[in-house]
């Protein structure tokens, strides 16, 4: 429970911290190549999270629109939800299962 809560804080922490300012191509572009780093790391430790390739559909969704502050935002999110499945991955790798599993 309490990762989850530290989860949930982090992310909204990376979002709020986003620039109020208007984003260029160049920023989205850079977002984009950073997040799809960060995810093709995450699938390699085998810990690729669900709705982290939906964000990024929707970061070029929104950078089709014209709204280049929204994707980048998006992309950014990915980014770091990326990092955090890596983070999640590494700690949880010795985990196993529990016992009562193999009774």
């Amino acid at each position: 429970m309490k990762i989850k809560q530290i989860l949930l804080a982090a992310t909204a922490t990376a979002l709020l911290s986003t620039s109020a300012f208007a984003s260029s191509q160049a920023d989205y572009d850079s977002a984009v190549a950073a997040a799809t780093a960060e995810l093709k790391a995450a699938n390699k430790a085998g810990n690729e999270w669900r709705d982290s390739g939906k964000l990024l559909k929707k970061a070029a969704a929104a950078a089709k629109k014209g709204d280049l502050a929204k994707a980048t935002k998006l992309a950014k999110a990915a980014q770091f939800q990326g990092k955090i499945a890596q983070q999640q991955a590494a700690e949880q790798a010795q985990a196993g299962n529990p016992a009562y599993l193999y009774d």
